[in-house]
């Protein structure tokens, strides 16, 4: 696998290493990463997004959802699993752990466990004081400056 280097990019931008960071993250992770359970990214609306993981097997008293340092961790445990006794295992149930690095101001509002599959609704919600503004160009100031020098 390629290793990419990215000082240069360090020296040439202020405030995008958390970009870097991630790009590192990316691409020195392994890639035995496993598959289970498999999930689906939605884009509902402009800023709002649904992650919908396929949960069967498990009740609503088994999964966990945290959000914790801009990540958020799904995780399951099924606790009647020593008490069953299979003639044949063909769904899969055993423990889990997923995390999605969330982007900044993404809000988890809420959770849903239904038909097997688990849904998570996302929102990002920008502060208004990081959202941009106009600002109003007066030429007073410009009028002012040439009073001054005339006189």
């Amino acid at each position: 696998m390629r290793q990419f280097d990215f000082s240069p990019l360090y020296r040439a931008t202020v405030g995008f290493d958390q970009i870097a960071d991630m790009f590192d993250r990316v691409l020195t992770s392994d890639n035995q990463t496993s598959s289970y359970p498999p999930y689906n990214i939605e884009k509902i609306d402009e800023d709002a997004y649904r992650i919908s993981v396929a949960v069967a097997g498990f009740s609503e008293a088994d999964l966990n959802v945290e959000v914790r340092e801009n990540s958020l961790f799904i995780s399951a445990g099924n606790s009647d699993e020593k008490q069953k006794n299979f003639l044949h295992r063909g769904i899969a149930t055993r423990s889990f752990e997923r995390r999605f690095q969330l982007a900044d101001h993404v809000q988890v509002k809420g959770a849903n466990h239904s038909d097997g599959m688990l849904h998570i609704d996302l929102k990002k919600e920008v502060p208004e004081a990081l959202k941009p503004r106009k600002v109003h160009i007066s030429n007073s100031s410009s009028k002012q400056t040439i009073e001054a020098l005339a006189s």
